[in-house]
């Protein structure tokens, strides 16, 4: 499975983004334990942003009420829509698909939020 990610880019502060993620190929949902999108700064951990699972969403809590993760099987995507960015959202951000207890990445779309 590849996962190929895009959306990217400079924005404002107080802007906002759509991340998406395509798969390679179809995942039949059964197998998939989670999708979700992490984020790395420079100097700093890559870090959970948002995951998904079983219908269950799960957020850090800097981005909560800010960003929303939703996915659209027919279309093999998962998507981060990210409003009211902060300069603190700068990062690299990448998807990730969780296969029974294999973990698939994104290469990673650079996110920069000016002030």
């Amino acid at each position: 499975v590849q996962l190929q990610a895009s959306g990217g880019g400079l924005v404002q502060a107080g802007g906002s983004l759509r991340l998406s993620c395509v798969a390679s190929k179809v995942i039949l949902s059964v197998y998939i334990r989670s999708v979700g999108w992490y984020r790395q700064a420079p100097g700093k951990q890559r870090e959970l942003v948002a995951t998904q699972a079983r219908g269950s969403t799960n957020y850090a809590d800097s981005v909560k009420g800010r960003f929303t993760i939703s996915t659209d099987n027919a279309k093999n995507t998962v998507y981060l829509q990210m409003n009211s960015l902060k300069p603190d959202d700068t990062a690299v951000y990448y998807c990730n698909v969780r296969i029974g207890s294999s973990d698939y990445w994104g290469q990673g779309t650079q996110v920069t939020v000016s002030s």
